[in-house]
């Protein structure tokens, strides 16, 4: 009986050694944003591990880190991010010498592996190199435009099959099948947005540029250039001369802002109103999450049409 439950023991710690070796074999990635986040796990294996710096209800534009996320990026062994023009807390960080080598700019394309010939990898060097020219800084809201979005998938997918003990041919699966489940989506997305390209639509802050160009649609006025800081009059009146002369206006909010103002400067104008969210805050994290997401952006402005106004 002795003998047994010293067997069973060793067989306990044994499976707990293995436990904690699994455990540690894990590959810690950090981003900075949720829809990155998404993108990750759109491609990733089931042996990485994410976390996700902007909290939801906060803006990348003036985030403050909490203790945790400093020592979550200590521990990372990639750490992906828009860049300097958009996740501004982060600049001075990630530009030292303790995190410059694991730390990913997806919109510069800064560190990505190269990846040079067919055989690596299962042959996605077609796309490596592809300049990442996301608008040469002018906008860095990218995620939001499919197109670019997978330009992204594709990124993180070259620096995760570099980590130690990668799972290569699941992540080739899994870029596979987010690259087909996407132009589905996409197909998907742009026969739905027909109608809404007839309407005016107006949104906070231009994050939504890139959407709306991508599927043809026609952002008529941005209530503030700079989210960090109050329109001045002169942009306000314009924005209201322009509301009043809009085909079936619609202005479409963001939750991480305050409200109460672009109430008052719309107040007695036949306006309608949708909320959508760039930071995907209510979208599940899971291989499907970015699909889920471009379907919200679309479910919003959809509410846009008079019919479906509420």
């Amino acid at each position: 009986m002795i003998a047994n439950r010293f067997v069973g023991a060793t067989a306990l710690g044994c499976a707990a050694l293995l436990g904690s070796a699994t455990a540690l074999a894990a590959t810690q990635v950090v981003t900075s944003l949720k829809p990155i986040e998404l993108l990750v796990k759109a491609v990733a294996a089931d042996d990485v591990e994410v976390t996700t710096l902007v909290q939801p209800g906060a803006s990348p534009h003036n985030y403050t880190m909490k203790p945790s996320q400093r020592r979550a990026l200590e521990n990372a062994d990639a750490i992906f991010w828009v860049g300097p023009e958009l996740e501004t807390f982060l600049t001075r960080l990630l530009s030292g010498n303790e995190f410059r080598d694991r730390t990913y700019s997806l919109m510069h394309g800064e560190d990505i592996p190269e990846i040079e010939t067919e055989d690596d990898h299962g042959g996605h060097d077609d796309h490596a190199g592809h300049g990442h020219d996301h608008g040469d800084g002018e906008d860095p809201h990218i995620w939001l435009d499919p197109a670019l979005a997978l330009d992204m998938a594709r990124d993180i997918h070259k620096v995760l099959v570099q980590q130690d003990g990668a799972d290569v041919a699941a992540l080739d699966a899994n870029l596979k099948r987010f690259e087909r489940d996407l132009s589905t989506a996409e197909s998907d997305i742009t026969t739905r947005l027909k109608p809404v390209a007839e309407i005016d639509l107006f949104t906070y802050h231009n994050a939504f540029t890139r959407f709306a160009e991508h599927y043809g649609l026609t952002l008529q006025g941005i209530l503030t250039l700079n989210p960090e800081l109050s329109p001045g009059a002169r942009h306000i009146a314009e924005v209201q001369q322009k509301l009043q002369e809009a085909n079936h206006p619609c202005l479409m909010t963001e939750p991480q802002f305050n409200r109460q103002w672009w109430r008052s400067i719309t107040e007695g104008l036949d306006i309608t109103f949708s909320t959508w969210d760039p930071l995907a805050t209510d979208i599940e994290p899971g291989r499907d999450g970015y699909i889920t997401f471009q379907q919200s952006l679309a479910d919003a402005a959809l509410r846009c049409l008079p019919e479906n106004a509420q």
